[in-house]
C-alpha cells in the first residue's frame, strides 16, 4: 500500500566515496532514455519499486505509468541542484524543465522538477520521488549548486533503521506544528540559509530571506500533516512528504509537499528544499 512504502530500506555500505556526479549522470542516462523510449517507458525503466509521482494525487511510478498509454510530447530537464549522501544511497536532483505536446513553440510547458533517488540492492540508483510545478518562462539565471558530500560521514548502516526514519518523521511533524503558531517563525528556524523554496507559479527562490520575504508578502498560512520520510545510512541527508493546506491571501487550496533535509554541523536537521505540488 502507498503509504506504508517504507521509505528507509537503503542501499548497504558502499565500497567507494559517493560523488554528486553518480546522481548527476543517473539524470543524464535517464533523459537519455526519455528521447530514445518516451517518457512512460524511461519512466518503468528508472522506477524505484516503491518510487512515487504526484499526479496529482501520490501514486506508485510503476502502477502510473502502467495503466496509461504511450505519454506524447518531449520531455526535456537539466538539473542545477544536486546532493548525494556520504554513503551514496541516497540522493536528489532538481532544476528546471521543458515539456512540449506539439511542434509549435506555444505549446511549450515550463517549470522546476525535484526527484529523490536512492540505491536498490545492486548500488543502481533508482528513481524514489518526482514532482514539478509549473510557472512562467524563466527570467533568471538559475544558481547551480552540486555540493559534495561530506565523506566524514561514511558509515555502516545502523544496527536500528527504524530509529533514523522516525528521527526525521519527529523532526517534519515538529516543523508543522510549528507552522500553526508562526509560518515565519518556523522558516526562520528549519529553513537552511541557502535553502530552495518551489512554489507553484512562481520560479524557484534561493536564500532564507528571500523565501521569508515572499512568503510575508504572499500572507501564506500552511496547515501540514506528515505522511512518510526516510534519511540515508550516513545520516547527513533525509526527505519527508506530506500533504498540506495554505492560504495565501484570502484563498486556501491543497497541495502535497516534499522536503529534503541536510543535517548541519551541529547536528541540526534543516530543510534544504521544499517543494509544493498542487492538488487540482
Amino acid at each position: 500500500m502507498l503509504f506504508l512504502f517504507s521509505g528507509i530500506a537503503l542501499a548497504q555500505k558502499p565500497k567507494f566515496v559517493a560523488t554528486t556526479d553518480q546522481v548527476l549522470k543517473a539524470e543524464e542516462n535517464f533523459s537519455k532514455l526519455v528521447e530514445r523510449k518516451g517518457i512512460k517507458d524511461a519512466f518503468l525503466d528508472v522506477a524505484d519499486q516503491e518510487g512515487i509521482v504526484f499526479k496529482p494525487q501520490p501514486v506508485r511510478i510503476v502502477d502510473f505509468y502502467s495503466n496509461i498509454e504511450k505519454q506524447p510530447g518531449t520531455l526535456t530537464w537539466k538539473p542545477n541542484f544536486a546532493r548525494i549522501s556520504a554513503n551514496g544511497d541516497l540522493a536528489f536532483t532538481a532544476g528546471p524543465y521543458v515539456y512540449q505536446n506539439g511542434k509549435d513553440d506555444t505549446d511549450k510547458v515550463f517549470g522546476d522538477y525535484v526527484s529523490i533517488w536512492r540505491t536498490d540492492e545492486n548500488g543502481k540508483l533508482k528513481l524514489l520521488m518526482d514532482l514539478g510545478i509549473q510557472h512562467p518562462e524563466p527570467t533568471q539565471t538559475p544558481v547551480s549548486d552540486f555540493t559534495e558530500p561530506d565523506s566524514s560521514k561514511l558509515s555502516a548502516p545502523s544496527k536500528d533503521p527504524f530509529n533514523g526514519k522516525n528521527i526525521i518523521l519527529a523532526t517534519d511533524k515538529a516543523f508543522n506544528h510549528s507552522l500553526t503558531i508562526s509560518t515565519l517563525a518556523s522558516y526562520k528556524e528549519f529553513l537552511s540559509a541557502e535553502g530552495r523554496y518551489y512554489f507553484p507559479g512562481v520560479e524557484p527562490m534561493v536564500g532564507q530571506d528571500r523565501v521569508m520575504k515572499f512568503i510575508d508578502n504572499e500572507g501564506i498560512n500552511i496547515n501540514a500533516e506528515t505522511i512518510n520520510a526516510g534519511r540515508a545510512t550516513s545520516s547527513d541527508l533525509a526527505y519527508s512528504y506530506g500533504s498540506a493546506s495554505i492560504k495565501q491571501g484570502t484563498v486556501t487550496n491543497s497541495y502535497y509537499y516534499v522536503r529534503i533535509w541536510e543535517m548541519d554541523k551541529n547536528h541540526k536537521w534543516n530543510i534544504l528544499l521544499e517543494v509544493f505540488s498542487a492538488v487540482e
